[in-house]
């Protein structure tokens, strides 16, 4: 339950210094440097969360070299960015294309977009993650003109070259 004393001298804090009556509990300028300090703790908190969210990148990269109808199992990659590591075979090339492009590298083609009708490939691959701090989900094939352009700005660094098999 909420203790009404707690909230008034809350609020009575900033009112208690430099006043010549006593203040109840502590004085005012002790009073006074404990809310500085759990003030500037908690921005510290804050700005810290919100500078590691927006350099967090942590994807994982499933790919169907024949598509997903086929029995072939996926390969599976992961990666993980500042410092590159993870299973993907050039963590840091992808971490170093995904600083310079970020989340937008993965922005789906807009609707009512007339593509060019031209097969490239069988394959298939979904990103899954977060892009600086932003989430992402994208699933990318090889099946018309505009699908290809998607993929190729993310091969070879993120996704193998593909093409027609």
């Amino acid at each position: 339950m909420h203790d009404p004393r707690v909230a008034t001298a809350a609020v009575c804090i900033p009112l208690g210094i430099g006043r010549e009556e006593p203040v109840e509990g502590y004085p005012g300028g002790m009073r006074a440097i404990a809310v500085l300090a759990l003030a500037a703790l908690a921005l510290g908190v804050s700005v810290a969360g919100a500078a590691g969210t927006l350099s967090h990148t942590a994807l994982t990269i499933t790919y169907w070299e024949n598509g997903t109808e086929q029995s072939a199992k996926p390969i599976v990659w992961t990666l993980r960015c500042d410092p590159a590591r993870g299973t993907h075979p050039r963590p840091a090339a992808s971490c170093r294309r995904l600083a310079a492009g970020g989340w937008q590298l993965f922005k789906p083609v807009p609707k009512n977009v007339a593509c060019t009708e031209i097969y490239g490939g069988p394959q298939v691959a979904r990103v899954v993650g977060v892009v600086e701090g932003r989430r992402i989900w994208a699933s990318l094939s090889r099946q018309d003109g505009c699908q290809i352009g998607r993929w190729s700005g993310l091969s070879p660094w993120l996704l193998p070259p593909g093409g027609a098999t």
